[in-house]
């Protein structure tokens, strides 16, 4: 991934020296459950170090980088280097040293999935009695809150940050149970005293390699994470423009939205945040197309990895933290939404109208009817619904039917429900 995006802890958990570091540690801790290595041959291997460099100059002769990184670790460890990868393939090496490297990423990117949460519920709160239009289709349907919005938004969040915690646990396991998956030169007993040194759990039936549905199942977690920050983001690009104005993106000191047109504010945060989304869309299914392996292993899924692992695990940890930042700092105009509420001069007010007439007898297609016609005359003619409406009955109860105070009555109790996922 680009420098452009990747936070500095999170890419090197995906340097070419951490995955081999994650090696050298699943080596380090199976050879200290093999029969056969004196306390000093362990303590050897335990010190036993290695350059990229060298692996990769190694890997000039032995055309396979697993053997190319065992050959060096072994050299460095001298006359004890025969214990190290004893008994293994190398496929129980490069899948147990990945789950090191993805519960490594998942400890860094699930804390900010759960503060976007906290973030989202905050602004909840504090706008859970802002009246703004709710929209459908794009078109004016009838007020809501802001904070009911957002509430919305913080509960698909939260249920975002759970399917990641789920699904960073589950591909977070290992397998050291040799060719083909059969234990031939090792045990099961080993492969779970191994993995209790490392602090995973082990995969039931790994065949050689670890099934990759649970790497799709984990893309899959983080591709959806991320369309639920681009429907935020849309969401905010939308309620940016200028016919709207009704939020913003903060805008810093000395930043330019243009660099011909002095007075844009463009909302380039949500714009990226909502085209990185369709990159992980893309990854996802990579790593679908990876689940079906021949027989009991191929590698076709082994390049595939090595793209769409780090760039979707930093893209994701990138974009929620963009959000963060623009929830945190999210310029809100009650002003302006209020003033948008008037756009239709009353007709958002059609059901209460439509259900008052009703209530006088009418039969519901006649009450829609009368309805439908005075609303669209008033957004036509820009005369007020309430005034239309004046002109014509005088057996309803006016100040009942145009009053906003029913779209925000249970708003306390919905925004409340934040209380269920919040501290």
């Amino acid at each position: 991934m680009i420098d452009r995006y990747t936070r500095k802890e999170l890419g090197e958990i995906w340097s070419d020296h951490a995955r081999f570091e994650a090696l050298r540690k699943v080596e380090v801790a199976a050879a200290a459950e093999t029969q056969g290595p004196t306390p000093e041959e362990l303590e050897a291997i335990n010190n036993a170090g290695f350059s990229v460099e060298a692996i990769n100059e190694r890997e000039q002769v032995t055309d396979h980088d697993v053997a190319a990184f065992v050959d060096v670790l072994a050299d460095s460890a001298g006359p004890a280097g025969r214990w190290i990868h004893y008994g293994l393939t190398s496929s129980d090496v490069l899948d147990t040293g990945l789950a090191l490297q993805i519960r490594a990423a998942g400890e860094l990117i699930l804390p900010d999935a759960r503060a976007l949460v906290e973030a989202l519920a905050s602004k909840a709160r504090a706008e859970a009695h802002t009246l703004c239009i709710g929209r459908t289709h794009g078109i004016h349907a009838e007020p809501t809150t802001f904070g009911i919005r957002l509430a919305g938004f913080a509960f698909e969040a939260q249920r975002n940050y759970e399917r990641l915690t789920r699904a960073f646990e589950q591909a977070g396991v290992g397998a050291l149970s040799g060719a083909v998956g059969t234990y031939a030169a090792t045990s099961p007993d080993f492969e779970q005293r191994v993995l209790k040194r490392l602090g995973l759990n082990p995969e039931p039936v790994s065949t050689q390699v670890i099934p990759r549905d649970r790497h799709a199942e984990l893309l899959e977690a983080i591709a959806l994470a991320g369309a639920g920050l681009e429907r935020l983001a849309t969401e905010i690009r939308h309620l940016a423009r200028t016919e709207l104005s009704e939020a913003r993106e903060p805008f810093g000191k000395g930043q330019k939205g243009s660099s011909a047109m002095p007075h844009k504010r463009n909302p380039i945060k949500a714009e990226q945040v909502t085209g990185l989304a369709r990159v992980l869309r893309g990854n996802a299914n990579a790593a679908l197309e990876n689940v079906a392996l021949w027989h009991e292993r191929d590698i076709s899924h082994s390049s595939v990895e090595r793209v769409i692992l780090p760039d979707s695990t930093i893209l994701l940890d990138h974009m929620q933290r963009r959000m963060l930042g623009l929830v945190e700092g999210l310029v809100i105009d009650r002003e302006r939404m209020a003033e948008n509420l008037e756009l239709t001069h009353g007709a958002v007010f059609s059901q209460r109208l439509l259900l008052a007439l009703v209530q006088t007898g009418l039969n519901r297609d006649e009450a829609y009817r009368i309805t439908q016609r005075l609303a669209q005359q008033a957004f036509d003619t820009r005369v007020q619904l309430r005034s239309l409406v004046q002109a014509e009955r005088h057996d309803l109860d006016l100040d009942a039917i145009f009053d906003y105070q029913p779209y925000v009555r249970y708003a306390d109790q919905i925004v409340g429900r934040l209380d269920t996922i919040t501290s």
